[in-house]
C-alpha cells in the first residue's frame, strides 16, 4: 500500500522528470529552519492534493499558475510553468493565463509572472 508520500514522490516524478529523476525523495529534505517544509509538501500537496480525482492535472495547472500569479509566488511559478507544459497547457495557453491574471491580479504581478516563465521556459526574448 502506497503513502501519500509515495504518491507525491510519484507525482513529482512524472512532472518535473529532470529534478528528480532516480532520487528517492530524501534529497528534498532541507537542514536548518523548517527543514521539514519540502517534506510536508511532498506529502500533503502533492500527495494529497494532486492525486485527487476531482480536477485533472491539466486543470489543476491552471489553478496553480493563477493563485501562484496572484500571490507572487515567483520561487514556486518557476517549478509549475513546467509542470503546465507537461500536464498539456501549451505555450500560447501559459501565454493566456498570465494576461487573463492583469485582471484580477494585476499588472505588475503577471509581469513578473511573464518573467519567471521566460526563464523557467527558457525564452530569452524581450518581446
Amino acid at each position: 500500500m502506497s503513502t501519500d508520500r509515495d504518491d507525491g514522490l510519484d507525482l513529482l516524478r512524472e512532472m518535473l522528470p529532470e529534478m528528480l529523476d532516480g532520487q528517492t525523495g530524501d534529497e528534498l529534505h532541507m537542514d536548518g529552519f523548517a527543514g521539514e517544509l519540502a517534506e510536508l509538501s511532498l506529502q500533503n500537496v502533492f500527495g494529497r492534493l494532486w492525486t485527487r480525482p476531482g480536477l485533472d492535472r491539466r486543470s489543476r495547472s491552471l489553478v496553480t499558475l493563477g493563485i501562484l500569479i496572484a500571490l507572487r509566488a515567483n520561487e514556486e511559478l518557476a517549478f509549475h510553468f513546467p509542470i503546465a507544459l507537461r500536464n498539456g497547457l501549451t505555450s500560447a495557453e501559459l501565454e493566456e493565463v498570465v494576461y487573463h491574471a492583469t485582471a484580477y491580479a494585476g499588472f505588475p504581478a503577471a509581469s513578473a509572472a511573464r518573467l519567471v516563465a521566460m526563464r523557467s521556459l527558457g525564452d530569452d526574448s524581450t518581446s
